[in-house]
């Protein structure tokens, strides 16, 4: 068995992000004696931000399984991943997410990172794991805007620009993503998916992830998305370009929110 080691204001850069790790430890917190399973959807997922090492270092056991699609680009950041210092996944599943095979209700937290805005029939997509999830698991979901002006100029930029801005922010990282970013990623998409799907959203929070001191490439792009957002009106903003959710799969299925 392999063990990991590895409407709100922004919340701080990811690399010192609580937003998702104190949940995650306040869940372990309640399963003391117990393995907690975790599936991460989506290659890219930064696990460091989940202080899945911290709770490792404190006696607490976390096995982790990953799930994409299976493409080539994936495929290359799994092997990589695999021989970094956060590899050791206790599985590594691949093929289409509307019908890879995944167990359900056997996992206690789905990490679906940086996966839904470049996949299509998301609300199918997201269907699977919170199928995937145990009564009273935790989905936790961080996802780029489709109506935030990064997304669009992610959109509409041709494919050598697109790689050139991958390769000054993920350096090494095979990509980029073909972008697709469904009207269901979004603020209002995933509320309202949360809402029908009787889910509660217990924490949500937007994410500027660009340098804060940008400079050439860097510095061009939050030029460009200034102008994005000015000349849309405000309909593409430029305040964040990631959302992030804690949301709550209720003990009793026929649960609805009030």
């Amino acid at each position: 068995m392999a063990t990991a080691r590895r409407g709100t204001p922004p919340v701080s850069r990811r690399s010192t992000s609580r937003f998702f790790a104190g949940p995650l430890r306040d869940y372990v917190l309640r399963c003391l004696g117990a393995q907690v399973s975790l599936l991460q959807a989506g290659c890219l997922a930064p696990l460091s931000e989940l202080g899945i090492g911290e709770l490792t270092e404190g006696g607490f056991e976390i096995c982790v399984t990953v799930v994409d699609a299976d493409s080539e680009v994936a495929r290359q950041v799994l092997r990589r991943a695999e021989g970094g210092p956060e590899g050791g996944y206790e599985d590594v599943i691949t093929g289409d997410l509307r019908t890879v095979p995944i167990k359900q209700r056997d996992y206690d937290i789905v990490y679906c990172a940086l996966l839904l805005e470049r996949v299509h029939n998301v609300e199918l997509v997201l269907d699977r794991l919170v199928s995937a999830l145990k009564p009273g698991g935790l989905l936790l979901i961080r996802t780029g805007d489709r109506y935030c002006a990064a997304a669009l100029l992610d959109r509409l930029l041709p494919a050598s620009l697109r790689k050139a801005v991958w390769s000054r922010f993920r350096p090494g990282t095979p990509g980029p993503f073909p972008p697709v970013y469904e009207k269901a990623v979004s603020a209002e998409g995933i509320a309202g998916y949360a809402l029908l799907r009787g889910l509660v959203i217990a924490a949500r929070a937007s994410e500027l992830t660009r340098p804060a001191q940008p400079s050439g490439l860097s510095s061009s792009m939050r030029i460009t998305c200034t102008a994005i957002s000015w000349l849309t009106r405000g309909r593409y903003v430029d305040s964040h370009d990631e959302l992030l959710y804690v949301i709550r799969k209720p003990q009793d299925r026929f649960a609805r929110v009030v």
